[in-house]
């Protein structure tokens, strides 16, 4: 069942598992992607007594923006902002916050400039605070994203979105078992009327060519000097990850002044969820541990 809640821009959709009385875990999906990507990880976790909460970003699903005229930003401030709208309208507190990708980007600015409703953080495939220097590897794995400055790149995420997305999907990670019929199952969620302009937005303002919506400005003024996390932190890669590699997670410990963590998994690459639920699951274990009962 899909229940829905307005923030002050959307009507955020999400789906709720498990016991409504148990600890809290916010699952925030990653691009492109939506919640199916916890299908494997959520029913140990609700069978063990947390309440799962897996909401759609904007862009995805049913998920819609409430005013026309509000700009469609896909930047990191818009996608934090969210999020934190997301866990004050639920009135959620000690939350687990747990990100893939965009989910993680987001789950990362959450965790350093509104901490308050959060009790701790695993962020997985998705490094924090991005470095000045770029790899020729990561420019090269970002083709998709240099994609968007072109008009023939624009138009293929709005007009041939799904074989895009199918392309990344069979570049970032080896197959894994199920993949084409859980990309299938996925793909109707990015025929959202906003998601190709979000997509393309996102990327085009993490590189400087565009303009942010200025609903953003401060948090993104805050975000630029990499505020350390404070919180309980646990990071997730994959060691075959052929979008973000490894790299992007490494030797960041500096930015996490609470208890912090770091995992490689063997074997796995971009979508952690999908590819290790077993991993992933424990990884929210984990953090749970060290965080405490509450």
């Amino acid at each position: 069942m899909v229940e829905r809640v307005r923030t002050p821009r959307l009507e955020i959709a999400y789906h709720r598992r498990g016991p409504s009385s148990g600890p809290v875990v916010v699952l925030v999906h990653g691009w492109p992607d939506d919640p199916s990507c916890w299908d494997g990880v959520v029913p140990e976790l609700a069978e063990n007594g947390f309440c799962c909460i897996l909401p759609y970003l904007r862009g995805t699903g049913p998920t819609r923006f409430l005013d026309d005229t509000v700009p469609r930003s896909g930047q990191i401030g818009a996608l934090a902002a969210d999020l934190a709208d997301f866990i004050t309208a639920l009135e959620l507190n000690d939350v687990l916050l747990v990100g893939h990708d965009w989910g993680a980007r987001a789950g990362y600015a959450v965790a350093a400039l509104f901490p308050q409703r959060i009790r701790g953080l695993v962020a997985m495939s998705a490094g924090y605070a991005t470095g000045a220097a770029l790899p020729y590897e990561l420019a090269h794995n970002y083709w998709y994203e240099w994609f968007t400055a072109t008009e023939r790149g624009r138009a293929a995420y709005r007009d041939d979105r799904r074989e895009l997305s199918r392309y990344l999907w069979s570049s970032w990670s080896p197959p894994w078992p199920g993949r084409e019929e859980q990309f299938d199952r996925t793909a109707p969620s990015w025929d959202n009327p906003d998601w190709a302009e979000i997509s393309i937005h996102a990327y085009l303002h993490r590189w400087n060519e565009a303009p942010g919506d200025p609903a953003y400005d401060d948090i993104e003024s805050r975000l630029a000097d990499a505020p350390p996390i404070k919180l309980p932190t646990l990071v997730v890669h994959g060691e075959l990850d052929r979008d973000n590699t490894p790299t992007t997670t490494d030797g960041k410990d500096e930015l996490f002044t609470g208890w912090y963590e770091r995992q490689v998994l063997a074997a796995v690459g971009h979508f952690v969820p999908r590819e290790a639920p077993q991993a992933a699951s424990a990884a929210i274990h984990r953090l749970r541990t060290v965080t405490g009962p509450g």
